[in-house]
């Protein structure tokens, strides 16, 4: 247990978020121990119990698993299929498509543990990704396994475990391709110690990416044929979404322990009407055409915006989730260009949110944020 670990226990303190691996700690081992299909080596679970673990199902002996993503089963069976080969795996979309989500939880299933993690951005270094140094080692004894700090990849790879890769596109192309060689021969070399590291069997790589945000570094071929990609989609139907947003919503709520807010359902179906019709640029029974914001209005934000209204509710309001609590936050998601986006904003409130039935009190509270 690491020092900063020791000080959380001592204070009895609990992680915010807990990695997916505690969180859901009971579910997966409940799946362990009813699973008795093969398994890859050195995964916790067999691939049909991690889609399982995914997808939600109930054991037979009556656990009930939850569902981790809502979406079409069959590309999480390619995703775990994808795994259980030498392949691996790039799971992309716009963004808010629960990507570093399901990475999260397929590593977790698969190796028991999901903070091997890479994070990228325009500033990460190549030794993320390979390897560092200890530098006040390598200054009084020169290069030794004993200086060397191993990335998360590299410990992966010696350990046979699942690494991730997070926003692959931001890191800059040339450290991209420092993944080639890993990804191709499985192998890791360190010239300085006339060394290398194999992968054992058991390691694979995910990376999540999109190509919508600014700053992308588009991937080389080769590093993109090195990837079976699966493409995750935005939610289907509204239902879909307003499905994800409630369950998400209801988790998060727990782990920062609001007070359950009843009949928040209409104001979630409200948030996710709202940010659909904008993200399509049509109203839902299609008869008015809407201009489109600068922002994704994705699900995720969805739950954002939902999970701020639910502390309002608990703590400023009357316990109950009313148009007042999520105007501010759709008002916040949708204005991220103060004078493009709140033209379209305007527009929407005036032309569909004033003349829609049962909308009046998200019109004021609409008109009364947007003063």
């Amino acid at each position: 247990m690491t020092a900063f670990a020791d000080t959380a226990a001592a204070a009895g303190g609990e992680a915010l978020r807990p990695h997916a691996e505690r969180a859901f700690a009971d579910e997966l081992a409940a799946l362990a121990a009813a699973d008795d299909r093969p398994r890859p080596a050195r995964w916790k679970l067999s691939p049909w119990a991690v889609a399982t673990y995914l997808l939600g199902g109930t054991l037979p002996d009556g656990t009930l698993i939850t569902p981790k993503y809502v979406g079409p089963r069959r590309l999480v069976e390619v995703a775990v299929s994808t795994l259980a080969t030498d392949r691996a795996l790039l799971l992309l979309g716009v963004p808010g498509t629960a990507k570093t989500w399901v990475s999260e939880h397929l590593a977790a299933a698969v190796s028991g543990d999901s903070t091997l993690l890479v994070q990228g951005t325009a500033g990460t270094p190549e030794e993320a990704v390979r390897y560092g140094w200890n530098y006040a080692s390598l200054l009084a004894h020169g290069p030794s396994s004993e200086a060397l700090v191993p990335s998360p990849v590299m410990r992966a790879m010696a350990e046979g475990m699942t690494a991730r890769v997070e926003e692959l596109t931001r890191i800059p192309a040339d450290v991209q391709d420092a993944l080639i060689t890993i990804l191709s021969e499985k192998t890791l070399p360190v010239p300085e110690l006339g060394q290398e590291v194999q992968a054992v069997r058991g390691f694979n790589l995910i990376a999540t990416a999109n190509d919508r945000d600014r700053g992308v570094n588009e991937l080389s071929s080769a590093l993109r044929r090195r990837f079976s990609t699966v493409v995750l989609p935005l939610p289907a139907t509204p239902e879909a979404e307003v499905d994800i947003v409630s369950r998400r919503v209801e988790q998060m709520g727990r782990s920062l322990d609001l007070p359950p807010v009843p009949d928040g359902v209409a104001e979630i179906r409200r948030v996710v009407t709202v940010f659909r019709e904008l993200r399509d640029g049509v109203t839902t029974d299609g008869r008015t055409r809407l201009k489109s914001p600068s922002g994704t209005l994705s699900t995720a934000e969805a739950i954002s915006v939902v999970t701020g209204g639910l502390a309002l509710a608990a703590h400023f309001g009357d316990g109950v989730l009313r148009p007042g609590d999520v105007a501010a936050g759709v008002l916040g998601a949708v204005v991220r260009d103060p004078s493009a986006d709140r033209v379209v904003w305007q527009e929407y409130v005036e032309t569909v949110v004033r003349e829609r039935d049962g909308w009046k009190d998200f019109y004021r509270a609409c008109r009364e944020v947007s003063a």
